[in-house]
C-alpha cells in the first residue's frame, strides 16, 4: 500500500512538473527596461506633482480670496477633501489590484486629475464661475458663491479625488514594476527608485510653494491655476509616451478576498486543535503561474493556521485546489494573510511618526510669524510659509548623498543590498523626528523668552508681539524633520511594497496615505484634548492664536514624550517582525509540495 502511494506520488509529481514546465513555456518573457523607463515615469510623476501640489498648496487662500468663503468653511472643505483623498486611495488600490492593473488605473487617474485641475482653473478664468470680488475685510459682508458655482468647483474636487485615488497608491508600485526583482541590479534599481521618487516629489513641492504660489497670489489666479493644469497635461503625454516599453502586471482577482477568507475560515474552525507538525498536516496548494512568491511557514499568528486544517467535510479538486475556499484555505493563503496582519503594528508606529511631522508643517509657520524674519540687516522679510522649504532642502540634499555614497559604503560593510534593513531605516527616521520635536521645544522656549525681554522693534504681527529671535533658528528643527522624512517616509513606502504579497502592491501603496490620514485625525484629537485641558489651567491655553500667551514649547515636549514611547514600541515591533520569505528553503517547499500530492491519495 505504501509503495503504491509513493509510486502514485512520484507519478503525480512528474505530471505536475510537466504541466508547470508547459505553463512556463507559454508565459511570455518579461522584458524589464528598468532605467530606460524612468524618464517617462519619473518625468510623469514630477509634472503630476507640480500640477497637484501647485494647486492644493494655495487652495485655502483661493477659496477665501476668490470664492469669498470664511476661513472656517474653507478649512473644513480642505480637511474633508484631504481626508477623502487619502482614504480613497484604498478603493483605487483595490480596483487596480483586482480588475484593471496599475497601467490602466494610472492612465485613467492621470486624465481625471488633469480634468480636475482644468475645471478649477476655469473657475478663476471666467467671472460667471465665481462670485464678484469683495473689497471688504469682513467676509460676512461679501457675496458668496451661488449653488451652481459651488457645484462646478466641487466637481473639480471630485475629479481630483478620483485622480489621486488611482495615482497615489499605484505610481510607486508601477515604477518599481519596471525592475527585475530577481536580479541584483534590479533589486538595487528598486531601492534607488524609491529614493529618486521622493527626491522629485520634494523638488516639485519646492517649486510649487515658491514660484507657482507666487504667481497665483501676486500675479494672477487665472495664470497661476492654469500652470498646474498644463503641468498635468504634460504628465499625461509623458506617461502614455512610454506605453510600449512598460512592464504591465496583470491583476489576479481580488487579493483582499483571499485575506478575508483566511480570517473567516479560521474563525469557523476556531475549535479545532492545531497539529503539532503543521507542514505535514495543513493543506498546501499554490496556484500555477501566480505572481506571488511562495512563502515558507511561520509560527506567528498560529490561530490563522486553523483555516488550512483539512476536515472530512472539505473537498479537494483533481488539480489539488480546495473546492470551496470559504471552507478551506491553503497554507500559502494563510501566510499571505499573515504578511498583511504582520505589517499593521509597524503601520501604527508610523502614525505617531507622522504626527511629529505635521507639527513641523503646522506650527512652524506661526512661530515664524512671531519671530524676526528679516534677511540679515535688509528690509526684506522671508514669508512665514516659505520656511518649510528648509525641510524639503534637507531631504533633497541628503537623498543623492545617501543613495550614491552612503548606501554603497554600508553595503560593503553589512552585505545588505540596501546597506541597512528597511526597519532600521524607518527606526532612524522615527528617532530623528523625536529629536526634531525636542529641538523645537527649546527653540520655542527661547523665542518666547526673548519676546518679553527683547521684542523686535518696528516689527508687527497680527497674532501678537514679535520676538527678536531670528526665524532662521527654526532651520535646525526643520532640517531634522527633512532627514526624518528621508529615512522613515521612504522606508515606509519600500517596506509596504516589499512586505505585502505581490498581488497587493497597489494596496500596499495606499497604506502610506492611510497612515497619513489616521495621523491627521490623531493630531486633531491631540490638539482638541490640549485645548480643553489647558484652557482653565494656571499656565493657560498652550495653543492660543497668540503664541506668546501660550506654551507651544510644552506641546512640543508632549509630542517628544509620545515620540519616545513610539521609539520603544517600534523597537519591540521591529525585533518581533519577520520579513516575508526570510526562512524559505527548498526543502520546506518540497515538503509542502509532497504533502499536497499525498493528500490527493489519502
Amino acid at each position: 500500500m505504501n509503495n503504491n502511494r509513493i509510486e502514485a506520488m512520484e507519478k503525480n509529481e512528474k505530471t505536475a512538473s510537466t504541466i508547470r514546465d508547459a505553463d512556463n513555456e507559454k508565459e511570455p518573457q518579461i522584458n524589464y527596461r528598468g532605467v530606460k523607463a524612468m524618464p517617462f515615469i519619473i518625468g510623469n510623476e514630477t509634472f503630476e506633482k507640480l500640477g497637484a501640489i501647485g494647486t492644493l498648496s494655495n487652495l485655502l487662500v483661493y477659496l477665501t480670496a476668490v470664492f469669498n468663503l470664511t476661513h472656517i468653511t474653507a478649512t473644513t472643505l480642505i480637511n474633508v477633501f484631504n481626508g477623502t483623498t487619502n482614504f480613497a486611495t484604498l478603493l483605487g488600490a483595490f480596483l487596480s489590484d483586482t480588475y484593471f492593473g496599475r497601467y490602466k488605473t494610472l492612465g485613467f487617474a492621470s486624465i481625471m486629475s488633469f480634468l480636475g485641475l482644468f475645471v478649477i482653473s476655469l473657475t478663476a478664468v471666467f467671472k460667471k464661475l465665481h462670485p464678484p470680488h469683495c473689497e471688504s475685510k469682513d467676509i460676512s459682508n461679501c457675496i458668496g458663491p451661488t449653488g451652481w458655482q459651488m457645484a462646478f468647483l466641487l466637481s473639480g474636487f471630485g475629479l481630483l479625488i478620483i485622480g489621486a485615488a488611482g495615482i497615489r497608491p499605484c505610481n510607486l508600485a508601477f515604477g518599481a514594476d519596471q525592475f527585475n526583482p530577481n536580479t541584483e541590479s534590479g533589486k538595487r534599481g528598486i531601492n534607488s527608485f524609491f529614493n529618486w521618487y521622493f527626491f522629485t516629489l520634494t523638488f516639485a513641492q519646492m517649486v510649487s510653494v515658491t514660484l507657482v504660489v507666487y504667481v497665483q497670489s501676486d500675479v494672477s489666479w487665472s495664470i497661476g491655476l492654469a500652470i498646474p493644469a498644463i503641468f498635468m497635461l504634460i504628465s499625461c503625454f509623458l506617461f502614455f509616451g512610454g506605453t510600449k516599453i512598460y512592464v504591465k502586471v496583470k491583476p489576479e482577482g481580488s487579493p483582499l478576498t483571499s485575506v478575508v477568507q483566511v480570517l473567516v475560515v479560521s474563525i469557523k474552525k476556531r475549535r479545532l486543535k492545531l497539529p503539532e507538525q503543521p507542514l505535514k498536516s495543513l493543506f498546501s496548494y499554490t496556484p500555477p503561474n501566480s505572481i506571488n512568491s511562495k512563502l515558507s511557514y511561520t509560527h506567528q499568528f498560529r490561530f490563522l493556521d486553523k483555516a488550512a486544517i483539512v476536515t472530512p467535510e472539505d473537498q479537494i479538486k483533481s488539480d489539488g485546489s480546495a473546492a470551496n475556499t470559504w471552507n478551506l484555505c491553503s497554507l500559502q493563503q494563510v501566510e499571505e494573510a499573515k504578511c498583511v496582519v504582520r505589517v499593521i503594528p509597524i503601520w501604527a508606529a508610523a502614525i505617531v511618526y507622522h504626527v511629529g511631522i505635521i507639527q513641523q508643517q503646522q506650527f512652524v509657520v506661526f512661530q515664524a510669524l512671531q519671530s524676526d524674519r528679516h534677511l540679515g540687516n535688509s528690509n526684506f522679510q522671508i514669508p512665514a510659509a516659505t520656511y518649510t522649504i528648509f525641510s524639503m532642502l534637507s531631504l533633497t540634499l541628503w537623498l543623492p548623498i545617501y543613495d550614491r555614497i552612503v548606501v554603497p559604503l554600508l553595503r560593503r560593510l553589512t552585505g545588505k543590498e540596501g546597506g541597512i534593513t528597511i526597519l532600521q531605516r524607518m527606526g532612524i527616521g522615527i528617532f530623528l523626528i523625536v529629536l526634531s520635536s525636542l529641538v523645537s521645544a527649546f527653540i520655542e522656549e527661547r523665542r518666547r523668552k526673548l519676546v518679553f525681554t527683547n521684542p523686535a522693534l518696528g516689527v508687527h504681527s497680527e497674532r501678537g508681539l514679535v520676538s527678536s529671535m531670528s526665524a532662521l533658528w527654526l532651520v535646525p528643527q526643520l532640517s531634522l524633520a527633512g532627514l526624518a522624512e528621508a529615512f522613515c517616509a521612504i522606508g515606509q513606502v519600500e517596506f509596504y511594497y516589499k512586505q505585502f504579497p505581490e498581488n497587493m502592491r497597489s494596496i500596499a501603496g495606499s497604506f502610506f496615505f492611510l497612515g497619513m490620514a489616521a495621523s491627521s485625525y490623531l493630531n486633531s484629537f491631540l490638539i482638541s484634548i490640549v485645548h480643553h485641558t489647558t484652557e482653565k489651567a494656571k499656565t493657560g491655553n498652550w495653543l492660543p492664536e497668540d503664541l506668546n500667551k501660550g506654551r507651544l514649547d510644552y506641546f512640543y515636549f508632549l509630542i517628544t514624550a509620545l515620540g519616545i514611547l513610539n521609539v520603544f514600541y517600534f523597537i519591540i515591533c521591529a525585533r518581533w517582525y519577520k520579513y516575508k520569505g526570510n526562512d524559505e528553503t527548498s526543502s520546506v517547499a518540497l515538503e509542502m509540495e509532497r504533502q499536497n500530492v499525498e493528500k490527493q491519495f489519502v
